[in-house]
């Protein structure tokens, strides 16, 4: 919003200068951007008028004239503008006079003849207005006044950059209330006085949208001089705020929004036929804007029309075809409120952007069209005369906004702006704005405070924060003292047994993987083929439609990568990712239950090409060495097993549970590893074998730590057993077995081999097993040892069946 400050002086007298009223302005969070002469510096230009004007003897182009400063001598001065003659009132710059660019007015002959001054026009003035020739001032002007007094030069254009949520401030009335109260001023507004009516006219007004637009309003004017001219002083207010002077018609309503903050428009009432029709457009009906452009409207767009045709988009432009021309002897005025939900985003879907369009989608003061209607019909008459009818129109109250009562307490003000600001000045600064405040006294159940229910120019204010910021921002934050903030010095909690995630991403780096980063949104159908059992949570308003469903693990979104690297071309992919998965689950915060998980894929040749070693297709066995690497940095890799499973993604036969505390009573299920079945790499167009896993984060995340024992200084004792087991007898389990039933001596127990044939019964399997033995305290005796060794037979031929071998 840019606007004259001699302007906004005319509204309220603040007792600071121009640079201090920019200050105070941005403080008050109306941030400033430029602050700009309205004029050129010159001097020693007045007022004059052309009292004689004839032909230059030897140029075409050229008269000469004598102009009359109000001084004893007249001035004789040749001009070459086309706008120059007889009784024009003229600025004269006299000799002299100093022009901008340091321009020195000095006696001089042109074709021979004396010229004793120049007749100026705006941009000679370093006035930006385009003209064709010499300013022209009004008629009746005292003579030899100084120009820069007369137009009142000795002024400045102050452009603020409004936020999203001060609407009220794109107007004088707007801009001088918020300087009233900044600086405890009253703002005296121009007396608007009710036009009498001097016919009966009216024009029919219905609103079939009464939700987008609440109140129309409409005024006849009949017998208007639209070629009349505007006044200099209107011409200047609207060119110190940036809009150009195009006819009296659109001026006066521009002048109009500028000044209340209400855009208007104005129609030929010969072009419409019928009444006023406020409604949504049809689906692909057309208008020819003012610009000469046509816009193929939309069914969500609002017009106002008459009974056969579209007339202008509603708050945004208005249409060709019923617009005021030099023809226009009769009008109709128009002011509205348009609901900003309603006009917002509507001008940007047809490559528009207006004052109008600006205003009305961020809000306009919905008790302000009666008063924008009577100024305008007062400054139409007082210019270009004609013949006024009543007001009409047609408004929806139950439509129109309501005001919003705002509950501000005490405790919750002092909180957020850290000082204690009186009670009289927060209820003078809320009155100021606009409010109406009410004093809540402490109870209980209320804590003492204010209401205040909000003026009708301010939509923004809905909600007790907002009221704590205009309290804010009107006092001044630059008044609100520092404070250091306190900060308490105090060690971070540090446990050592927690797993880092950077660790295992380290790890698995290490290994050769690739960490990968996939979407928390998914395909809900793929989804299907991974997780069948769960029904995820659907998004309302999704990126796509393949992305409306939230995940429920990490395989889906790293099955995909492994499509996209294939391909392009990479034949070895391996991968990793950690993050969350939802699941609905009632009893959870929200009805969702997030788990942070790590999930990893292999696909492609187990190594790098290379000329000494075979080329081989991973297995599960390569994923399940990589986990089993994680599974060690917890220090604790004996709690977790992995037990044969089935999987509905993955292949039967080579999938196994990830299961941590196996046979206690504290033994769940935290995990999944597998070969993706045949039929799924298909679906996702996978090439070749594909092996996953997904493990919870919360059952690794943690490691025991180590404790410091004796080194034996004893020497070690290994005895080999061969034990013969059913074939589906795990290993792992007869391992663990071993280890449970050793007693205090046995310090290890591994498995070295496995057996099937010639000597072994079909149905079963030989499995080496080497025990360790050692002591911290003594020597072991063959008593010791053998002891140790009997005592594991025994459980493995009790819970296995397992007999030793020969």
């Amino acid at each position: 919003m840019k606007f004259s400050e001699s302007w906004l002086r005319e509204w309220v007298k603040p007792a600071i200068n121009s640079e201090e009223l920019a200050h105070q302005i941005t403080m008050a969070g109306l941030e400033v951007d430029d602050v700009a002469p309205v004029a050129g510096e010159f001097t020693g230009v007045k007022v004059g008028k052309v009292v004689e004007c004839g032909q230059h003897p030897d140029a075409d182009k050229l008269q000469v004239t004598k102009i009359d400063i109000g001084e004893e001598a007249l001035l004789d001065i040749v001009c070459g503008a086309s706008n120059c003659r007889l009784g024009l009132t003229v600025a004269v710059a006299t000799v002299g006079a100093v022009l901008p660019g340091n321009f020195k007015i000095k006696k001089a002959k042109l074709r021979g003849v004396p010229s004793h001054g120049m007749l100026c026009s705006f941009s000679e003035l370093g006035i930006d207005v385009e003209s064709d020739g010499i300013l022209e001032l009004p008629e009746g002007t005292a003579l030899g006044m100084d120009v820069r007094d007369l137009l009142e030069l000795n002024d400045v254009a102050i452009d603020v950059d409004l936020t999203a949520n001060r609407a009220d401030c794109f107007s004088i009335r707007g801009l001088a209330r918020e300087v009233g109260v900044l600086n405890r001023a009253d703002v005296t507004e121009p007396v608007i006085d009710a036009v009498a009516p001097s016919i009966d006219d009216t024009v029919s007004v219905e609103i079939k949208a009464t939700d987008a637009c609440p109140r129309y309003l409409g005024r006849v004017v009949k017998n208007v001089n639209v070629k009349a001219e505007s006044p200099i002083w209107m011409q200047e207010k609207l060119r110190r705020c940036g809009i150009r002077s195009i006819d009296p018609i659109v001026d006066i309503t521009n002048f109009v929004m500028l000044e209340q903050g209400q855009p208007m428009h104005a129609f030929d009432l010969s072009k419409i036929d019928g009444g006023i029709v406020v409604r949504l457009a049809e689906q692909g009906e057309k208008l020819t804007l003012l610009d000469g452009n046509e816009a193929e409207l939309n069914s969500n767009t609002l017009v106002i029309a008459d009974h056969t045709k579209a007339l202008a988009i509603a708050g945004i432009f208005g249409g060709k075809d019923s617009g005021v021309t030099t023809e226009t002897t009769d009008v109709l005025l128009e002011a509205a409120f348009f609901a900003p939900d309603h006009i917002r985003g509507r001008a940007r879907a047809y490559g528009l952007h207006t004052d109008s369009s600006l205003r009305f989608e961020r809000g306009v003061d919905s008790t302000l069209q009666a008063a924008a209607m009577e100024r305008a019909t007062q400054l139409l008459v007082e210019i270009c005369g004609g013949e006024v009818a009543p007001v009409n129109g047609s408004e929806s109250e139950a439509d129109l906004p309501k005001a919003n009562v705002v509950a501000l307490r005490r405790i919750k003000l002092d909180s957020l702006l850290g000082h204690e600001i009186p009670s009289e000045d927060v209820v003078e600064i809320l009155t100021r704005l606009g409010c109406n405040v009410s004093v809540v006294e402490d109870s209980e159940t209320t804590d003492a405070g204010w209401t205040a229910t909000s003026p009708a120019w301010r939509f923004d204010i809905a909600i007790e924060q907002d009221l704590i910021e205009e309290v804010g921002r009107i006092y001044g934050y630059d008044n609100i003292p520092n404070q250091a903030p306190v900060a308490a010095l105090k060690m971070n909690d540090h446990k050592e047994a927690n797993q880092p995630l950077k660790r295992v991403r380290d790890l698995l780096v290490d290994r050769g993987y690739h960490e990968a980063i996939t979407y928390s949104f998914v395909e809900p159908e793929q989804q299907k083929l991974v997780v069948p059992g769960i029904e995820p949570l659907i998004l309302p308003f999704p990126i796509s439609a393949d992305m409306s469903a939230m995940r429920l693990g990490l395989i889906q979104g790293l099955l995909n990568t492994v499509v996209h690297n294939q391909k392009r071309q990479q034949s070895r992919v391996r991968l990793f990712e950690s993050g969350l998965r939802f699941i609905p689950e009632a009893s959870a915060e929200n009805g969702m239950r997030q788990e942070m998980m790590l999930a990893g894929v292999i696909a492609g040749t187990r190594g790098e090409e290379h000329w000494n070693i075979d080329t081989n297709t991973v297995d599960f066995f390569d994923l399940k060495g990589d986990l089993e690497a994680i599974l060690e940095l917890t220090a604790n890799e004996n709690a977790y097993s992995f037990k044969a499973a089935k999987h509905p993604a993955l292949h039967p036969g080579q999938t196994a549970a990830i299961v941590v505390d196996a046979g206690l009573e504290t033994e769940r299920e935290v995990g999944i590893i597998g070969t993706v079945h045949p039929e799924l790499e298909r679906k996702f167009g996978l090439n070749g074998r594909t092996v996953v896993f997904e493990i919870e984060w919360a059952a690794i995340n943690t490691r025991v730590l180590p404790e410091a024992v004796a080194v034996s200084k004893f020497p070690a004792n290994r005895r080999d057993i061969a034990v013969v087991v059913d074939d589906a007898a795990a290993s792992g389990d007869i391992v663990k077995a071993c280890i449970a039933a050793g007693g205090e001596f046995l310090t290890d127990a591994k498995l070295f081999d496995v057996y099937v044939g010639k000597g072994v019964e079909e149905g079963k399997k030989s499995l080496a097993i080497a025990l360790s033995l050692q002591s911290v305290e003594r020597t072991l005796e063959d008593a010791d040892i053998s002891g140790a060794v009997d005592s594991i037979v025994a459980v493995l031929a009790e819970r296995f069946g397992a007999s030793l071998r020969d």
